[in-house]
């Protein structure tokens, strides 16, 4: 593997900014789409349990009718994909099931192997006493995902914008998710930014590194 060099990481990180205004006529290549699903995919989270659904937009009308709930926003009809990340409300056993029966099928051995792991599993978000803060630690997984899909896209070139702007019942409710298990927390739209979005040249303003950045 040859990983790109510092100054690459940095240069498409100082690129990136929270786009406001999208080239509507303008997609995004499928198979770098593709790639971007999967980096989606490739989130870490706690105990690798991934208590979210990743729900893409891309229907310009759906993508008008969301844009009504955001605020008056233009980011979801404009961009190109449109990624709703929905967080788990509830951790229950089946889903603490279907993960070890798929980590037993990818690392190719017996599923009463975990069944240790298991336990420690059920014990904490199933049952446990943060099982009643379910949602709210399903939330902030969900957000590791966002930061990671923004991070992909600035290194592929891919303009976005993360958004928590909207009314999430009302995202749900459009998307279906009422009554699912899942519901809306944070939205990214990603596209190519429309020549002539003002914010694209404004300068980042970031504190120091010796004011955010401590050694011990």
């Amino acid at each position: 593997m040859n990983p790109i060099s510092s100054k690459q990481l940095l240069t498409q990180l100082e690129w990136r900014y929270a786009t406001k205004k999208f080239d509507p006529t303008r997609r995004i290549p499928r198979d770098i789409w593709a790639d971007l699903e999967r980096s989606l995919v490739l989130t870490p989270s706690s105990y690798g349990l991934q208590p979210w659904k990743f729900i893409v937009v891309q229907d310009p009308k759906l993508k008008s009718v969301l844009t009504q709930f955001s605020y008056k926003q233009q980011q979801p009809a404009d961009c190109s994909d449109l990624v709703v990340f929905a967080a788990r409300e509830f951790m229950h056993s089946d889903h603490v099931d279907h993960y070890v029966e798929r980590t037993a099928e990818v690392r190719n051995i017996s599923v009463e192997s975990l069944s240790r792991f298991r336990e420690v599993m059920v014990n904490d978000v199933v049952s446990g006493p943060r099982s009643n803060q379910a949602f709210e630690w399903a939330t902030r997984q969900a957000y590791i995902a966002l930061g990671q899909f923004m991070a992909s896209c600035a290194l592929l070139g891919i303009d976005a914008c993360p958004m928590d702007g909207f009314v999430p019942d009302q995202y749900d409710r459009v998307l279906n998710l009422t009554g699912t298990g899942f519901a809306t927390v944070v939205v990214c739209a990603a596209g190519y930014r429309a020549v002539d979005d003002k914010y694209a040249i404004t300068p980042k303003v970031r504190f120091p590194v010796n004011e955010l950045v401590i050694h011990s």
